[in-house]
């Protein structure tokens, strides 16, 4: 289907499945492979192995706030322009997203080598988990950064021009080449008390290769729509236009940067209850990811239609395609809620054996992590409507209303209710702080997204 008549005239239903199918999938596989590095960490039984892979976690999320700036921030604006058939603008755009993103990556490749052990320690790392933290980050983070951070840019402008399939398939093998070569590396090629070097090892590798096939993906879509890796293309870019790329994507990158200091308030605080309970907070955190990749996926894939149709002025379509992504979204989620609440002890036992390493420890952390994880479940439809409602407003170009739903949901409500019901509750206020505070955020949510589609503003590529 032509990019224009997908995004112009197919139905609702087949033009958000034909972009947000493939995005799920891929949303899904890279889940998986990162799954799987914990999945494997566990078969040893170590519960430090395990809360050092949460502690890393959040540096690994970093990477997704970075490409969001130019991914998403020049992505989105690539879509809007498209829809105003200025192409030779968004050439400049996609260029300098890519170079941007670069210079970013390598930037924080550099402070993460000169102050690995400080960071580490202030996100949670104890005397038992610094040096397996440090092995993972060194390889993934440092070593592996560059094509971490532009993998997700690449796959990011690839979606925004209608070319969701191909950043599916790039983000995809990745996650299949890491799932092959995560037991290789840990209990094959390398000794054993190695296993997290060897997982970081595989998901550097995996990340190269994800990076060499969107490049490749990347220069063949440049010949049939406005994508461009030229440096000439990236240097040409006008003053307006980075402020409108900078408008979307510093919002978004502050929104996914506030999701990562939330994780690091958690990880911190479940750190002051022990390493069990880090560990069985950081087994929840990669359960419920699996209903939040789907509902990323939705809003993805919905993400370029809306641009689009707001652009060049089809508020109607832009529209029901916000309703439909919805209604998708929320069906996802209540699904997810019974699943999660049902089978939450045999969910969390994927992840760490009772059968190897020290079993007393392990049960303890998977205790945990059940309560844990039936309490966050509930949380997953107002997640999905926080997402939903940020995504519609930075497709529309609205910087600043994201902006302020990200710091309101994230700085005004779930941060201090997590210090809040902690400081009440212990842990078990510590895991009721994310109903509670994403419950707040998505009324707030809806109201400014409402506020938005009300003002009926013209596009912002017009302004």
């Amino acid at each position: 289907m032509e990019k224009t008549e997908l995004f112009e005239k197919a139905p609702i239903s087949t033009a958000l499945r034909t972009m947000a199918v493939p995005t799920i999938i891929s949303q899904m596989i890279s889940l998986i492979y990162n799954m799987v590095d914990a999945y494997f960490i566990g078969r040893t039984g170590n519960s430090y192995m395990m809360a050092a892979t949460t502690i890393t976690l959040t540096l690994v999320m970093l990477n997704v706030a970075f490409s969001n700036l130019f991914g998403i921030g020049g992505g989105s604006l690539c879509a809007r322009l498209m829809g105003m058939k200025r192409n030779d603008t968004c050439r400049n755009v996609s260029a300098f997203s890519f170079y941007g993103a670069l210079l970013l990556g390598a930037g924080f490749a550099v402070v993460l080598a000169l102050f690995l052990n400080p960071i580490l320690q202030f996100l949670g790392a104890s005397s038992e988990t610094l040096s397996f933290a440090r092995q993972y980050t060194i390889l993934v983070c440092i070593v592996g950064e560059l094509p971490a951070i532009l993998s997700l840019t690449l796959a990011h402008l690839l979606r925004n021009a209608g070319f969701s399939s191909q950043a599916s398939i790039g983000l995809s093998s990745g996650g299949i080449l890491n799932m092959i070569l995560d037991p290789l590396f840990m209990f094959v090629l390398l000794p054993k008390g190695q296993e997290v070097t060897g997982a970081a090892l595989a998901t550097m590798l995996s990340n190269v290769v994800s990076f060499l096939y969107l490049l490749y993906a990347y220069r063949k879509a440049g010949k049939s729509s406005p994508l461009s890796l030229r440096m000439s293309d990236a240097s040409s870019i006008e003053s307006t236009e980075l402020r409108r790329l900078f408008s979307v994507g510093v919002p978004s990158m502050i929104l996914t940067g506030l999701f990562d200091v939330a994780n690091i308030s958690l990880n911190i605080l479940s750190a002051a209850h022990g390493d069990f309970v880090l560990a069985g907070m950081g087994i929840v955190m990669k359960v419920e990811r699996i209903p939040n990749a789907i509902n990323v996926g939705i809003c993805q894939g919905m993400l370029p239609i809306v641009a689009y149709n707001y652009s060049s002025g089809n508020k109607t379509r832009m529209k029901h395609c916000i309703s439909y992504a919805r209604v998708c979204g929320l069906v996802i989620s209540a699904i997810s809620i019974l699943l999660l609440e049902l089978f939450a002890k045999p969910m969390t036992k994927v992840f760490l054996s009772t059968s190897s390493g020290n079993a007393e420890t392990a049960l303890i952390t998977l205790g945990y992590a059940a309560i844990f994880l039936r309490i966050r479940a509930v949380a997953s439809p107002m997640q999905f409507i926080n997402y939903h409602s940020s995504y519609c407003m930075q497709a529309m170009g609205k910087g600043k209303e994201t902006m302020a739903h990200a710091i309101v949901r994230e700085l005004v409500f779930y941060i201090p209710f997590m210090f809040l019901l902690d400081s009440l509750f212990q842990e078990i206020g510590l895991a009721s702080a994310l109903p509670v505070g994403e419950g707040c955020g998505a009324v707030f949510a809806l109201l400014l997204l409402r506020h938005v589609m009300k003002a009926g503003a013209e596009p912002a590529g017009n302004e």
